[in-house]
């Protein structure tokens, strides 16, 4: 089935428009009719809705049943060292449909790529229009919110915010995802900050700092080295089935 979302009016009495991309989308491209059902995304809700007319290229919907809620409980914020080439457009994505709540793209000492200016803003919103297409995929309801560029030594009130911050590092000898999960277990909803270094990992001065002033966890992923990318999928595939989110 088709998924669009709601316009900025939201619902009113039942009825709802999709927003001007997507009317577009589903008339010029999907050639939708009335009478036609669609999946409606009207944050935090998602529906079983019928096309009821079109006027002027905006199409009205009706809705009929509110669908199952598909988002997580646990807030994942995924801090992700600033990879090279086109690696972010992917965790964007893949992270997205993995239940990700925001991403936070990070120059650290070992990142190659440089951003700033209206290079980091054009960046953010391919990074954050992929978000949005991804949650379309994925039968989600909420978009992640893809953050500006920061660098490590700015996020220290962010971390502290967290339940729990949580760094696999290559050099990290004992701890694990499951340990730092494990004094949360009856805890119904958590916030919790997982941060991946650049394809060149996180140095010793970084990890230091986090341990000793940002109170992360440093743990380990295994005897493997992983590329960032697959870290960020492995971790937070790890905390969202820890924490019964894949279930």
């Amino acid at each position: 089935m088709h998924r669009f979302f709601a316009d900025e009016n939201g619902i009113v009495d039942g009825i709802a428009h999709l927003n001007e991309e997507d009317s577009r989308h589903a008339l010029r491209v999907l050639r939708l009719e009335t009478g036609d059902e669609i999946e409606l995304v009207c944050a935090p809700a998602r529906y079983l809705a019928e096309i009821s007319a079109e006027q002027d290229g905006a199409v009205c919907v009706q809705i009929r049943e509110e669908l199952a809620r598909t988002e997580a409980r646990t807030q994942v914020t995924l801090y992700q060292g600033l990879p090279k080439a086109d690696k972010m457009e992917l965790i964007a994505q893949k992270t997205t449909e993995l239940g990700v709540h925001a991403i936070r793209p990070v120059a650290m000492e070992r990142s190659v790529v440089k951003l700033e200016g209206k290079d980091a803003s054009k960046k953010t919103e391919r990074w954050q229009k992929i978000a949005r297409e991804a949650v379309k995929q994925c039968a989600r309801v909420c978009v992640p919110e893809v953050r500006e560029v920061r660098k490590l030594s700015q996020l220290a009130d962010e971390f502290a915010a967290l339940d729990v911050l949580i760094v696999p590092w290559e050099d990290a000898r004992d701890g694990s995802i499951r340990d730092a999960l494990a004094p949360f277990a009856g805890s119904e909803a958590l916030s919790v900050g997982v941060l991946i270094g650049p394809e060149g990992g996180i140095s010793q001065k970084e990890a230091q700092w986090l341990s000793e002033t940002a109170g992360a966890k440093l743990v380990t992923l295994g005897p493997r080295i992983l590329r960032t990318e697959t870290a960020a999928l492995a971790a937070l595939t790890m905390v969202m089935t820890l924490r019964g989110e894949m279930e």
